[in-house]
């Protein structure tokens, strides 16, 4: 696959998709309490999501690995676009568990496709600032999805934004259609030979007729795996925290009105949007990714330091803008690192592993914040917040220092 040709279908593709998971996010309690059903099954309903997405990585890579990143994307976007359309006309609790299952499966199975193709296609050189422009893009759907959703939501039916969000799916497919694919890599019976010493070669560089030889680290890849497995479980975990408890936070500590919280969330997405592909590129040229890892998780420690200290609106959103920055600079590199490290043919497979492993933090660090509320406060769920971000700093600290110790 052309990289180069197809990232506008990429970005494209998406923002879509990331556009009309924000559509819904803030609708689908309420379209579901129309129901009728109890409180406990909706809390059934909204964990399949999780599981879904805890489940769908493995599946994905193997997917992706078969059939290809076209079919792949293509196969993902039609799982969506079922979903989205089956919530819009269901009615039955069991149905809706379904289809929220299947949705975290597709959800997971876009990120991984779509890391995957930019890991695969790209080198050292770019994945950064490609991977810069796919989280750019995720942050123009988040910022533009609540606001259609909830225009939509004065003036018509709950089912309606559902429909639009199956048309957005559809809309995806489309431009997946039109993706170019070039003839896969020929084997070579010397590839086993090119990774000698910890040292890889891209195969697809191989095919264009350059050379990009990866740095090479002590660690092996099952120690590779555990590491990249944990930091973004870590990093996970603490984006589910914040998304799950700073809008009680932002109300019952802070007093704000729903419509200043909502404005936060956007302000952090705009500023991802504008700051990702930049940072992207900075990523490249530094070649130290794992330092603006680190970088970004201290950004979002800052960014849940000013809400602790203050409630300022003003101040509380320049937090957000150094958060959204921070998120940029963890997300572009962290994938485009896992690129240039992992060998071409278990990229796909490292990558689905590690999403469907941080995927579990977003299950069990809400429920680690619950206690800590019962038990303290909303102030005490931000401070776990913080220790899970410190954590993961120091895990990308001990990473670094193995891969620089190696290449020194």
């Amino acid at each position: 696959m052309d990289i180069r040709r197809n990232l506008p279908l990429l970005i494209t593709i998406c923002f879509l998709s990331q556009m009309g998971g924000f559509m819904i996010l803030p609708l689908f309690p309420l379209f579901i309490e129309e129901f009728g059903l109890s409180a406990w099954m909706m809390g059934v309903i909204f964990a399949l999501f999780y599981v879904g997405k805890v489940i769908g990585g493995i599946p994905a890579a193997a997917i992706y690995k078969k059939l290809g990143g076209k079919r792949a994307l293509i196969l993902m976007l039609l799982l969506l676009a079922v979903c989205m359309g089956g919530f819009a006309v269901s009615t039955a609790a069991v149905l809706f568990g379904l289809l929220r299952l299947l949705q975290g499966l597709a959800s997971t199975g876009l990120t991984v496709v779509v890391r995957s193709i930019i890991g695969d296609g790209g080198n050292a050189d770019n994945r950064g600032l490609y991977n810069g422009y796919i989280s750019s893009s995720e942050g123009g759907g988040m910022v533009l999805g609540p606001v259609i959703s909830g225009w939509l939501a004065l003036h018509w039916p709950l089912s309606v934004p559902f429909l639009l969000v199956t048309l957005c799916c559809l809309m995806a497919v489309v431009a997946a259609m039109g993706m170019k694919m070039t003839a896969p890599p020929l084997p070579s019976t010397t590839s086993g030979a090119l990774h000698r010493q910890g040292t890889g070669i891209s195969q697809s560089n191989q095919a264009s007729g350059s050379i990009t030889i990866s740095p090479t680290t002590e660690l092996t890849q099952r120690q590779q795996l555990l590491g990249y497995g944990t930091v973004h479980f870590l990093e996970m975990s603490a984006y589910a925290v914040f998304l799950t408890y700073f809008a009680l936070y932002a109300a019952h500590i802070m007093h704000w009105d729903p419509f200043a919280t909502s404005l936060a969330f956007t302000v952090s997405g705009i500023s991802t949007l504008a700051s990702a592909p930049f940072v992207g590129y900075l990523s490249d040229r530094m070649g130290d990714r794992l330092l603006l890892c680190m970088l970004g998780m201290f950004l979002i420690g800052i960014e849940v330091a000013v809400f602790l200290s203050t409630s300022s609106h003003l101040w509380v959103y320049v937090g957000m803008l150094i958060g959204g920055v921070g998120g940029a600079c963890y997300m572009d590199s962290f994938f485009a690192h896992v690129g240039d490290h992992i060998p071409d043919e278990s990229r796909s497979s490292v990558i689905g592993k590690i999403v469907s492993a941080a995927e579990i933090g977003s299950i069990v660090s809400p429920l680690v914040a619950a206690l800590l509320m019962e038990v303290g406060s909303l102030y005490s769920v931000f401070v776990f917040n913080l220790v899970l971000i410190a954590v993961a700093i120091a895990v990308q600290g001990v990473m670094r220092s193995r891969y620089r110790l190696k290449e020194g």
